[in-house]
């Protein structure tokens, strides 16, 4: 299936993004924005990185950075949620979808068909699952803002069984202007949370690892390709090595070794149907 584009100017999505979970916030609802979006906003601070972000074309030349906006909340208030998006934006529900899918996601059109908002609610649930709780008392949410933990936002990408060159270039952005550390420190990947997460799910750590590696593949080939320099790829290198050091270190629980010995003779991943839009 085609993606759908946001019809927006990156800078101008950005802006409409976080405006939306500011909104949000004064309202008493509580959403963070996931994925290319919240890559783009927490590395805003890091022009090269920004430039690198806009020029590698993630979806493919001609094509704008961002198809739409992807947002988490909790099922809690998944009724102020909506009351927000469609009575107080404007936004046009779908349906079909919400219908179906409503206890899990949801999601609104522009009143304009600018751009569609997919919110998720407390996890996401593709390939593997990222979980964020289901309120503010015990969630992860309240952990940053306008996005969600960079921790959150690499687990989101590494969870990916088949991942692909936009989600390669997300997790490059990343990786390139942020450090890594192995507990919580502000403005950091806090590797020891990645790590704890993969050391419960064989599986999870199986793709994240092989995912790792096609990132330094990736930005091998964007070096031989003149696309970003030798220096950028050691800094990201030297970031996923520090990873994966706390990864490797890191205690693995007891349903991590008892499917570890199944390995890959078993589906270790969830298959992924994509919702028509």
């Amino acid at each position: 299936m085609n993606p759908k584009f946001s019809n927006l100017h990156e800078e101008d999505f950005s802006r409409r993004s976080v405006e939306i979970v500011q909104a949000a916030k004064d309202s008493g609802v509580t959403l963070r924005i996931l994925g290319a979006m919240a890559v783009y906003v927490h590395t805003s601070h890091d022009a090269l990185a920004i430039q690198r972000h806009t020029e590698l074309k993630r979806l493919g030349e001609g094509h704008p950075m961002f198809t739409d906006l992807d947002l988490m909340g909790y099922s809690k208030q998944r009724k102020d949620t909506s009351k927000l998006l469609e009575k107080t934006m404007g936004f046009v529900p779908d349906f079909y979808v919400n219908s179906l899918f409503g206890g899990n996601r949801n999601i609104f059109r522009h009143p304009e068909g600018l751009f569609d908002i997919d919110v998720f609610y407390d996890k996401l649930s593709f390939s593997h699952e990222v979980r964020f709780g289901d309120n503010s008392e015990r969630g992860r949410l309240e952990l940053d803002f306008p996005t969600i933990s960079l921790a959150d936002i690499v687990l989101e990408k590494l969870q990916i069984h088949q991942i692909n060159r936009k989600d390669l270039i997300d997790l490059f952005v990343l990786f390139s202007s942020h450090e890594v550390s192995d507990e919580p420190k502000l403005e950091c990947i806090d590797g020891g949370y990645v790590a704890n997460v993969l050391s419960s799910d064989w599986g999870f750590e199986y793709d994240a690892l092989s995912n790792l590696q096609k990132l330094r593949t990736q930005t091998a080939a964007l070096v031989d390709s003149s696309e970003i320099s030798e220096e950028e790829r050691k800094k990201t290198d030297a970031r996923v090595s520090q990873l994966l050091s706390i990864v490797n270190r890191t205690l693995k629980s007891k349903e991590w070794e008892k499917r570890a010995k199944k390995g890959t003779s078993k589906p270790w991943y969830n298959e992924v149907d994509e919702v028509e839009r």
